[in-house]
């Protein structure tokens, strides 16, 4: 005589209910099984990295950091960020460090900052 018992998993049934079928590896809790969770996020950290780029670039080095928020702010919107208003952000403040760029060439004919009188 044989004994057995019925053994409850509830990981097995959330990975079943998530739409994993046997032998595919189990979901990990808030991840999205089509692997979207982290191009997402990638989006957003360009969204963000594109305001602060943009923000900074304001001040110093406009002409490497307007570029670069523009591409970034470019590459999260592409991307479907979910920081839409923080990548446009990005791209208005990349595209002014340019303008300001090009007034400063315009005024001083070379591109250099001067803070002095």
């Amino acid at each position: 005589m044989t004994l057995t018992a019925s053994v409850h998993r509830p990981e097995a049934d959330d990975a079943t209910a998530a739409g994993a079928g046997p032998g595919s590896e189990p979901v990990a809790a808030g991840a999205r099984p089509d692997g979207r969770g982290d191009r997402t996020r990638d989006a957003d950290a360009l969204a963000v990295a594109s305001f602060v780029l943009g923000l900074v670039g304001l001040l110093v080095m406009n002409i490497l950091l307007g570029p670069a928020a523009i591409v970034m702010a470019v590459l999260a919107l592409v991307r479907s960020t979910s920081r839409r208003g923080r990548a446009l952000l990005g791209l208005a403040l990349g595209l002014a460090d340019l303008v300001v760029l090009a007034l400063l060439v315009a005024g001083n004919g070379v591109v250099a900052w001067n803070f002095g009188g």
